[in-house]
């Protein structure tokens, strides 16, 4: 195997292709030249992504604020903040004053899928670059506007979709544009999970807190624009299970990886979708409104075709992507496996073909990874060092796919995709 497929080459390379439009090293940053950042949500995302921007950009960045509408959530929100930052944010119940604050200079996003619009849409309004979990928004109309206005503010907005940001999948495209694998017209994407256990028996059945209840979690804000309904501990720490705040599999897995496949292969929105699914695992009796089984079967306009499926009742196979090629094979795991295999052509492969041999590659904590560079490049670009990997534009075309599942399941019809209006309809 030559050098350009070794993996030392190919982490030396990725390594430094992050920081490829700024210095190869950062020089010292004094507190006062820190990015000031607030978080609107300190739950199990924005918990998580609070960590990974303290281990990966502490020098980068203040956390100066959080918000969040559950007491448990904000208190260890601001523990987080004060253990790992070494200073105490203030914090906040309502995001809005939150974003009154002019020494906020960026926030980030970490709400359910319903509030990302009208956040995303009253921080721009502030003044404020946004990190905004994936999806973009709650509906293909929201995230139109949410990019209309992020370019026309000019502050730098980057969706969660992280993926664009791991070593191996940045690896993965480069194979392709090298040609290792020739033409690609399929792809084979899954995600299969297997969630039962004593504390959550089914998947987004997440633990609620023993001491939640009205008087410490806003109800009224965490509803949002969505349907107005009595206090509901289910739909508050489970939200994904409900349509009102969420697109399920579609929007919370599935545009992960149509996005990847959009990156990797320089695609863009499918021109239709069929999509099918349903409650299979632990139900009924269940008020889950969402289902844990979807196949959708995608179909762009330049002879490409993506088959998704997910299943929350089996892991044997996990999570990845097949980028299937005429000359060869690239398969991305659990995002922390690169595998390439040249296709064999019944022992007549020719000769610039045979001459490639298979290349493995196994890397421990890749998304922990691409999480701290995905957050690393949306500070950088807000610095002017770099560019946003996915921006609101980006985010929505990531989404639009997801949207396009879920609407092509609920309504039980095919759907289609005109990209000269930006519009969809049903067969």
């Amino acid at each position: 195997m030559s050098e350009e497929l070794s993996r030392r080459g190919f982490l030396a390379r990725s390594a430094g292709a992050a920081m490829a439009a700024g210095p190869a090293v950062l020089p010292a940053l004094g507190q006062n030249d820190r990015i000031q950042a607030g978080f609107i949500g300190a739950g199990g995302r924005g918990y998580y992504c609070m960590e990974r921007l303290y281990k990966g950009s502490p020098e980068l960045v203040r956390v100066v604020a959080v918000c969040d509408t559950y007491a448990g959530n904000l208190s260890r929100g601001k523990d987080r903040v004060q253990t790992m930052g070494g200073n105490t944010p203030k914090t906040y119940i309502d995001y809005r004053e939150l974003l009154a604050d002019p020494n906020v200079d960026a926030v980030f996003i970490m709400t359910p899928e319903h509030l990302h619009y009208p956040m995303a849409m009253a921080a721009l309004r502030a003044g404020k670059n946004i990190y905004l979990e994936k999806p973009i928004a709650h509906t293909i109309e929201e995230g139109a506007e949410i990019v209309k206005l992020a370019e026309k503010s000019g502050k730098v907005v980057q969706v969660g979709t992280q993926n664009r940001s791991n070593p191996l999948y940045q690896r993965a495209k480069d194979m392709v544009e090298k040609g290792m694998i020739g033409p690609v017209h399929y792809v084979r994407a899954f995600w299969y999970r297997n969630f039962p256990s004593r504390s959550a028996p089914a998947a987004w059945r997440y633990a609620i807190p023993a001491d939640a209840d009205e008087s410490n979690t806003d109800w009224q804000r965490f509803l949002g624009p969505a349907a107005k309904r009595p206090f509901h501990k289910g739909r508050y720490f489970q939200w994904r299970n409900y349509w009102d705040y969420s697109g399920g599999i579609s929007t919370d897995l599935l545009v992960h990886q149509t996005d990847i496949a959009n990156y990797v292969l320089n695609k863009s929105v499918p021109m239709s979708c069929m999509c099918s699914g349903g409650i299979y695992v632990w139900g009924p009796p269940d008020d889950r409104e969402v289902p844990d089984t979807l196949s959708a079967i995608y179909e762009y306009a330049d002879k490409f075709h993506l088959n998704y499926s997910c299943f929350f009742g089996n892991d044997q196979y996990g999570y990845g992507e097949q980028f299937m090629g005429h000359e060869g094979t690239i398969e991305v795991l659990n995002r922390q496996e690169l595998h390439f295999y040249p296709q064999k052509f019944g022992g007549l492969a020719p000769p610039h073909v045979a001459a490639r041999t298979e290349l493995h590659l196994k890397e421990a904590n890749q998304d922990n990874i691409a999480v701290e560079r995905h957050i690393r490049n949306f500070l950088e670009a807000i610095r002017g060092k770099e560019k946003a990997i996915a921006p609101a534009r980006m985010g929505q075309v990531a989404a639009i796919p997801g949207h396009m599942a879920t609407l092509s399941y609920r309504n039980n019809k095919k759907i289609y995709w005109d990209e000269k209006t930006d519009k969809y309809r049903f067969s």
